[in-house]
């Protein structure tokens, strides 16, 4: 059964000052969650406001539908990836947006859902599928792939320096039996890491639960297709905000926003030329914020065709 968990917003405060949102604007959460950052942005733009949440994950988009209750008149639910905006948007006859928020990664329900599979503190099947109806699990990558290409996620999207270690003891398990529940992966992670370097930092296990989470997810394709669609929806003076928790995320943030900024297009203005990190007191009240990192853009210019 799902721990029931009071999702707090990672740097509310901050987000809603660099979107700032306006009273009967059209703004568009890419990834509503358990709609904190939505609930805010809301009571701002008024009745006459519009927001439009997209989640591809179907559990979330229930529970923001629960938290966003007396809004509903005034939100638009999507179910869908956040790449595809462009096209929906375009569906909805609304071609350009006052504001977009991203608030990148894994959620904390999500997380405190055993049978979710993200999480290293459960024992359930391997699954950490966002959308449950994409094809591919957690599972699926652990018991096909040859053992380098494990090993190359591994080290790419979690940073794993024991990463060829751990593929090669996933691959002797595979000789065995399939690896299919999160018990039997930790199990194996903390076989593969010698001792001496799980005494110290986190757990042993989540670097490479994070690394499987961003490849069966798409994840960090998918936040860069998603910044690029939203900075084209942005009317001139319009804002995007990207919170992102992990390092590739933010250098992609960065790097789009570097990219679109620059005096070759002019497109936007970056507003945070650092980017902004959460307060000791959000930290110690929320210790999933400790990770993360806001960027902040405003619409400057038509797009460059």
């Amino acid at each position: 059964m799902a721990e029931e968990v009071k999702h707090a917003p990672v740097m509310l405060k901050e987000a809603i000052e660099f979107l700032d949102p306006q009273e009967g604007g059209i703004y568009v959460d890419c990834t509503l969650g358990s709609g904190g950052h939505a609930k805010e942005m809301l009571r701002l733009i008024g009745p006459t406001g519009r927001l439009i949440g997209f989640d591809k994950d179907e559990f979330a988009l229930k529970r923001s539908k629960e938290v966003l209750a007396p809004y509903l008149e005034q939100v638009i639910f999507i179910y869908s990836d956040f790449r595809q905006m462009v096209e929906i948007l375009h569906d909805l006859q609304i071609d350009k947006v006052d504001g977009i928020i991203f608030d990148l990664g894994v959620s904390s329900n999500q997380v405190l859902e055993p049978e979710r599979g993200f999480s290293y503190n459960y024992d359930a099947f391997l699954d950490m599928r966002m959308d449950q109806s994409s094809a591919t699990t957690a599972a699926d990558l652990v018991n096909t792939l040859p053992e380098k290409e494990l090993a190359d996620i591994i080290f790419r999207y979690g940073e794993e320096r024991w990463a060829r270690r751990i593929a090669s003891f996933i691959v002797d398990w595979r000789k065995k039996s399939s690896v299919t529940t999160t018990g039997q992966l930790v199990e194996i992670i903390k076989a593969a890491i010698p001792a001496r370097a799980r005494r110290t930092g986190p757990h042993p296990a989540r670097r490479t639960f994070m690394a499987l989470r961003i490849a069966v997810n798409d994840e960090l394709t998918g936040a860069e297709a998603g910044l690029r669609a939203g900075i084209s929806l942005l009317k001139q003076g319009g804002r995007i905000v990207a919170i992102s928790f992990h390092s590739l995320e933010d250098r992609i943030v960065k790097n789009v926003f570097r990219e679109y900024g620059h005096h070759s297009r002019n497109e936007i203005r970056i507003l945070t030329k650092k980017p902004i990190i959460p307060d000791d007191a959000e930290v110690k009240a929320n210790s999933r914020s400790r990770s993360a990192k806001l960027r902040a853009a405003e619409k400057l210019l038509p797009d460059k065709e």
